[in-house]
């Protein structure tokens, strides 16, 4: 059996939780890097671009390991949403969004020893309209501020106010464990 090591280069509490349920064991490493990207880039273009730099910045790869680098971002009106920096941005992000329809795109990079492959996946999102008390509630009580789009679909607000979505719930939680579990089984990683 070939037994593959496994490494996740993300600190974020839902890719671990989403790895872990898929059965795997794996190890978490945090990288330090700027998330900028050069300006011309469009939807998944952005999203495979920061998930090869997040494996650039790991560095060499040793044998019989994979490390995983992902990256989230939030398209909408020919842009994309990112984190938040403050709430006053948050609910302008949230304003946006109410009533509309938006896409998510998450890349997932495999690097090897060999070779570095990305995938990804996009999903529709639609939030009903939200008003600005739900808003200012959401920001104090949850975090918008590490996620894209200044929301997590997994949060009250994805409870309460998204009324459709089009696509893989996991691709908008930052994870599509879809991808990441087929790709695991071709390199015959099991636990």
């Amino acid at each position: 059996m070939n037994t593959f090591k496994i490494i996740l280069a993300s600190q974020s509490p839902r890719r671990q939780e989403l790895l872990k349920s898929l059965n795997y064991t794996f190890d978490t490493v945090q990288l330090n890097m700027d998330e900028s990207y050069p300006a011309h880039l469009k939807e998944s273009e952005i999203t495979e671009y920061l998930a090869y730099q997040k494996s650039r910045c790991f560095g060499k790869v040793e044998e019989n390991t994979v490390v995983i680098t992902a990256d989230t971002i939030v398209w909408m009106n020919d842009r994309a949403l990112e984190k938040p920096q403050d709430a006053n941005q948050a609910k302008e992000m949230l304003q946006e969004l109410s009533g509309n329809f938006h896409k998510v795109y998450t890349s997932v990079g495999f690097t090897t020893r060999e070779r570095f492959q990305v995938f990804t996946d996009c999903s529709e999102v639609h939030f009903s309209e939200i008003t600005e008390q739900e808003m200012d509630f959401y920001i104090k009580n949850n975090n918008p501020f590490d996620k894209a789009g200044a929301y997590g679909i997994q949060d009250w607000i994805g409870l309460a106010k998204i009324d459709k979505i089009k696509g893989s719930y996991f691709t908008i939680m930052g994870f599509p464990t879809h991808i990441v579990y087929e790709f695991l089984q071709k390199l015959n990683v099991y636990d």
